[in-house]
């Protein structure tokens, strides 16, 4: 038993081991679906070369594929290995900055607000939960109340699903807690649909709207903002 569980964290830690297959994982915790030709871009490699990393990655039920048409798109396997990827960059503290001032502010775009896989971190994710918890929505750790539960269901929400409902994620940047979960999932898409929130650029970062400060003020008051 515990030969197989060294062989599998072995065969795991590998799979990690190389910076296109590591830029990959990162660029996929935007939760969307990305081609093989956009990977490729983002790690600066061959396209035949990040087809061979994403067949591993497959492989290794890191990802998952889909195919339409001619077109084959990979995106992260679920929460939990989004999850692996997120306490990997929490274990290794808030990263320097470093190539100029287009990373920096990349960087800092990062830091005030981002999508972690389906839900909201950064500055922004983190500041939602406070807001949150002051209200008594959720618990000092991330758990909905009964009344955050009478909240989510004004957002069409509610208990139910195989998927955890709430859970504390630790923000990599923040380091402190910000909400994750199907209900963390649920209000980043409400905020997308609303319009209250919009991606920076093609990548995780994401910032408030002026009708999202706006929205949220009423919502939750000053604290989410």
């Amino acid at each position: 038993m515990a030969a197989v569980a060294a062989d599998d964290l072995a065969d795991l830690a590998g799979l990690l081991a190389d910076r296109s297959r590591a830029r990959f994982l990162l660029a996929l915790m935007d939760g969307r679906a990305w081609t093989a030709g956009e990977l490729a871009r983002v790690a600066g490699v061959a396209a035949s070369t990040a087809s061979e990393h994403l067949t591993r990655l497959v492989d290794g039920g890191l990802l998952v594929e889909r195919r339409q048409g001619r077109h084959r798109y990979v995106q992260l396997a679920g929460p939990d290995q989004a999850r692996l990827v997120e306490d990997l960059l929490s274990y290794l503290g808030p990263a320097a900055s470093g190539g100029g001032l287009r990373a920096v502010a990349a960087d800092e775009a990062l830091r005030r607000g981002r999508t972690c896989y389906d839900h909201l971190a950064g500055r922004l994710g983190v500041a939602l939960t406070d807001a949150m918890t002051g209200r008594g929505l959720l618990d000092e750790g991330c758990a909905v109340t009964g009344e955050g539960w009478v909240w989510f269901a004004g957002l069409g929400f509610g208990p139910g699903g195989r998927r955890a409902a709430s859970r504390a994620c630790l923000d990599w940047t923040e380091r402190r807690s910000h909400l994750a979960g199907a209900a963390g999932a649920h209000l980043c898409a409400h905020l997308h649909e609303r319009g209250w929130v919009r991606r920076v650029g093609g990548g995780r970062a994401v910032r408030l709207t002026p009708s999202g400060e706006r929205g949220l003020h009423d919502l939750l008051g000053p604290a989410a903002t």
